[in-house]
């Protein structure tokens, strides 16, 4: 098929990967230490940190390295960072390459604790053979089959590290493997719900991937296309995702909270398709600021599913 790709989406697409390039610091009050007698715990992205928050309770205290909505696959580490994983006596990292900046930052900061590979264990998509993609896809939170995993690997270290507290963050885990036992439940029950032609997703990128496998969905395409958001995003591939789009009857392009929007819009405009954005966006690589929808990585999750239904069983 020739190009259909117009001269203003090629503005915008030009655009939209210039503002993905983009990092943000880190917070530098972060690194004061918590409560005496807690067990300090540095955590890498924002769903990791939510899930040691959890396990640990009122016995850690979790330094988190990146902010709500930051592209963890383009983070630079600063000095608070570097200071807070020297002090801490637990580093956790979700893992599959996501924090390609984390093995250099723990040599800097002289840390001799113990690392926590969260993926440990999990089933893991495998990629494409690009560099980028070697390790296989990294968004393993998007299954809450994977997560109960997860948040075992966590739990067994907090354990090991602190063996007077064990039993707390066995109970806490416990109890949140019940609710996450509960949410995967009432995605698949929400998901159900959508008539079969429907299914179809269009994201910014390759993102969702435990998400469509766990609940049958069919994956059409992705505006980058890889698992990393920094790839390079060519005119070829703006055509044939437009025309994938067309063909499959496609109903929506979903936007997602930690990348610029513009793109997804374009795109959704020229397939004659309607965009979610906004407040509505998904949330991919990472949870939303305190008070959104996504601040917890249970909410992230039910805002997701609720904003797929809904734009897709209209």
């Amino acid at each position: 098929m020739r190009s259909i790709m117009t001269i203003p989406l090629i503005a915008v697409v030009a655009a939209s990967l210039t503002a993905c390039g983009g990092t943000a610091t880190g917070d530098a009050a972060a690194a004061r230490p918590g409560p005496a007698g807690t067990l300090a715990v540095v955590a890498t992205t924002t769903q990791v940190a939510d899930f040691a928050r959890t396990i640990g309770g009122d016995k850690v205290t979790v330094t988190q390295i990146l902010k709500p909505n930051i592209d963890p696959h383009d983070y630079e580490p600063t000095p608070a960072d570097i200071r807070a994983i020297g002090a801490a006596k637990v580093v956790v990292k979700s893992g599959l390459g996501l924090e390609k900046w984390l093995d250099d930052t723990i040599a800097s900061a002289g840390f001799t604790g113990t690392t926590v590979d969260s993926s440990a264990g999990v089933a893991v998509r495998q990629g494409n053979g690009e560099e980028e993609e070697a390790a296989g896809d990294p968004h393993i939170w998007h299954n809450p089959r994977n997560v109960a995993i997860m948040v075992r690997d966590i739990e067994q270290a907090f354990a090991a590290a602190d063996p007077a507290d064990a039993a707390a963050y066995a109970r806490n885990l416990a109890d949140y493997t019940a609710e996450l036992d509960k949410l995967d439940a009432d995605i698949q029950a929400k998901i159900d719900k959508l008539p079969a032609g429907h299914r179809k997703l269009v994201t910014n990128h390759d993102a969702f991937g435990y998400y469509i496998d766990r609940y049958n969905l069919e994956f059409v395409g992705s505006i980058i296309p890889s698992f990393d958001t920094s790839a390079e995003l060519s005119a070829q591939d703006i055509d044939q995702i437009v025309a994938k789009i067309k063909q499959t009857g496609t109903r929506a392009v979903f936007s997602e909270s930690s990348l610029p929007p513009k793109t997804a819009e374009a795109i959704a405009e020229q397939a004659g398709v309607k965009v979610v954005a906004g407040e509505d966006a998904l949330y991919g690589d990472t949870l939303g600021p305190a008070g959104s929808d996504g601040d917890t990585y249970l909410k992230m999750e039910e805002h997701n599913t609720d904003v797929i239904v809904r734009a897709l069983g209209a």
